[in-house]
């Protein structure tokens, strides 16, 4: 399948290896592909500039996000939530009648807010929207014609594309979209990484609720020790 990836950092770079192992063409987009590949800098989370990393994965192509978009039967969204919106927008006619499955969180970073939570990078980032709205349905929104599925959100992207990393894999991934056909894909994708745990939680809406709990992740992810990886498992 021609699978396209919409950002360049860590977790997106997560998805766009895991893709090709498994043979998919892969299509990545960027907002400028040329200052992309020109940047010699690590970005705020340490992640190495993406020409490092794409010279040790020949066959990736990089292109804008519309041109990745235009090229891809599925599309993944990893676009840094406070951008996405914008950048969809401009790809709407590339993404139309296309499976969008969206990981973004909706963070705003470096918040002035009363009672900051301190982290090792700075204050926690506020969430916007939140409780009423999330980012997955500003999407629908803004691009009516794809099929949102919002997914992988509730976990690092290194396990979304590998769950054996916690637990033997024994852990669940959750999903919701308006659209059957999309879930199915996603979920097929899912299986394809690893998954044999996958809840669908319904309807878009749902995106609030798994928007909200990144926080909650962060929060476990401390007490673990930042970067041991670790899966929720829904009991049933």
């Amino acid at each position: 399948m021609k699978i396209a990836v919409l950002g360049t950092g860590g977790g997106a770079r997560a998805h766009i290896a895991k893709l090709a192992e498994l043979g998919h063409e892969v299509h990545v987009g960027t907002r400028d592909p040329k200052a992309t590949l020109a940047r010699t800098e690590p970005d705020m989370m340490g992640t190495p500039p993406f020409a490092t990393w794409l010279a040790d994965h020949p066959g990736i192509e990089l292109h804008t996000f519309a041109d990745a978009a235009g090229h891809g039967e599925l599309v993944i969204n990893g676009i840094d939530g406070r951008n996405a919106v914008a950048a969809l927008s401009a790809a709407a006619e590339q993404l139309a009648g296309k499976t969008l499955v969206d990981y973004a969180v909706p963070y705003v970073y470096n918040p002035d807010v009363e009672h900051p939570w301190p982290t090792p990078w700075g204050t926690m980032p506020k969430l916007d929207p939140c409780d009423t709205d999330s980012l997955a349905e500003q999407i629908q929104r803004t691009v009516p014609a794809a099929k949102v599925v919002k997914a992988f959100v509730t976990q690092e992207q290194d396990t979304v594309v590998d769950p054996q990393k916690a637990g033997a894999g024994e852990h669940t991934m959750f999903l919701a979209g308006e659209h059957a056909d999309a879930k199915a894909t996603v979920t097929d994708l899912l299986t394809a990484y690893g998954w044999t745990d996958i809840l669908d939680l319904g309807p878009l809406v749902a995106a609030r609720g798994m928007e909200m709990y990144a926080h909650m992740h962060s929060a476990i992810g401390f007490a673990l020790g930042f970067g041991t990886p670790f899966g929720i498992k829904v009991v049933r």
